[in-house]
């Protein structure tokens, strides 16, 4: 049963934390209860240094690469239509797009740093709302004036915009990838529980660096022993004084992870942790049952996270492979100097074939060949792939005949990996 008054009965951190399992079967009246804390939050409590600088950094590149699309616009192209009557789309409509391209990307999170850098999703992310602020821009000017070629006016300007808009983000996410790999733009990270789960997330956040979350300390009054990778990670009590930990390590970012502590002492620790202005992440329960969506209901004031499962052969996979198609043709199209450029760097750093060939098994048993940049000073044989993922599954035992993938890859292939640039190609598939 779902209600409206949901976002009365609980806070969103209440909420949150009931829906992963922190709280376990409370009531109504101690839901009131832990929904009134001593203290209320600092109101505007201030983004990590990282975050800033990133935020800073991608809107300054959105408006530089808006403004040459706009610039280009006038410049290359004074008229739309054949005998040249049509003057350019008015500065007015040109401002108001670029203003609707940075709410949709502020609206969509896109200014906010990724764990994960990925070209590809930033690139479907800069597509569809380039395009929807498009679509908004020519509704408006149908609605409120009486221009002709209007569509083809903004799609004018679209077109170099969502260009430069992606080469901006693919350089972003570059230099984010490097500044994360030597340690410059990471973020100091607490993880509250030091146990099978807690210290799982630590080592996979040591082993990759370029998620830009750096473990610096656990919070737990019962840790397990931790390993070779987890042990040099102090472990401090619970009741410890939470302030001073983030103020001595510049902490920014909290992972809540299982532990011994009851819900009360957990739910205190994550509320003083976003009164501390601190991002919180929390790993769910039944985290092992994997979800293709997730939906959350609402139950006298719970959260119920329901996790629906998919179905590959129904309408609505139909429906998502027809929109991906015509994304990807849309995005090989767009991004072909791109693919030129990373062509001409493969080919001159390793000679043909440009492209990496492996087969792989899809849905249904179907194979296919997946592509991929050559990024490595070799042939470009499938078993390469097969042999660097054993090497690293063996935890580095020798194979034979395999050299180890650092001192194959090339300068041209390190930067086409840290961009993702390599992955493109997989658009084709």
């Amino acid at each position: 049963m779902r209600t409206s008054t949901a976002r009365d009965s609980a806070s969103p951190l209440v909420r949150a934390a009931a829906a992963q399992g922190l709280l376990s079967a409370p009531t109504p009246d101690r839901l009131r209860e832990a929904d009134r804390p001593d203290s209320p939050p600092p109101r505007g409590a201030k983004s990590s240094r990282t975050s800033r600088r990133y935020q800073r950094r991608a809107l300054i590149a959105d408006i530089a690469m808006l403004a040459v699309a706009t610039g280009l616009v006038v410049v290359i192209s004074p008229t739309v239509s054949p005998s040249g009557d049509v003057p350019n789309e008015p500065l007015v409509w040109s401002i108001t797009f670029s203003a609707l391209v940075a709410l949709l990307f502020g609206l969509n999170g896109m200014y906010k740093p990724p764990l994960r850098p990925d070209t590809l999703d930033v690139l479907r992310a800069v597509l569809a709302q380039t395009a929807l602020a498009a679509t908004l821009t020519i509704v408006a000017r149908v609605i409120l004036t009486n221009q002709a070629y209007v569509s083809a006016e903004t799609a004018r300007h679209w077109l170099p915009a969502v260009v430069l808009l992606a080469a901006g983000r693919t350089a972003l996410l570059w230099l984010e990838s490097h500044a994360r790999a030597r340690g410059d733009g990471d973020r100091a990270t607490l993880v509250v529980g030091a146990g099978i789960v807690g210290r799982r997330v630590a080592r996979r956040l040591i082993e990759e660096p370029e998620l830009g979350l750096r473990p610096v300390a656990f919070l737990d009054d019962d840790p397990r022993e931790g390993d070779s990778v987890t042990a040099a990670i102090p472990v401090r009590p619970l009741s410890d004084d939470l302030e001073d930990l983030v103020s001595r390590h510049r902490i920014s970012h909290v992972i809540v992870a299982f532990s011994t502590a009851g819900h009360d002492e957990l739910l205190r620790v994550s509320r003083r942790c976003w009164e501390l202005g601190l991002s919180l992440s929390v790993v769910p329960r039944l985290f092992e049952i994997e979800g293709g969506r997730v939906s959350t209901e609402h139950l006298g004031g719970l959260p119920l996270v329901e996790l629906q499962p998919s179905d590959p052969r129904g309408w609505q996979f139909r429906v998502k492979y027809a929109i991906d198609r015509v994304v990807s043709a849309i995005a090989l199209v767009v991004l072909a100097p791109l693919f030129a450029g990373a062509a001409l760097a493969v080919l001159l750093s390793i000679g043909r074939p440009v492209l990496f060939r492996q087969r792989r098994v899809g849905i249904d048993g179907r194979e296919f060949d997946m592509l991929k940049f050559r990024t490595l000073e070799t042939s470009a044989e499938a078993g390469e792939a097969d042999a660097e993922w054993a090497a690293s599954q063996l935890g580095g035992r020798p194979i034979a005949g395999y050299v180890p993938m650092e001192g194959r890859i090339t300068r041209a292939g390190r930067f086409l990996r840290r961009s993702a640039i390599d992955e493109l190609p997989q658009l084709w598939n």
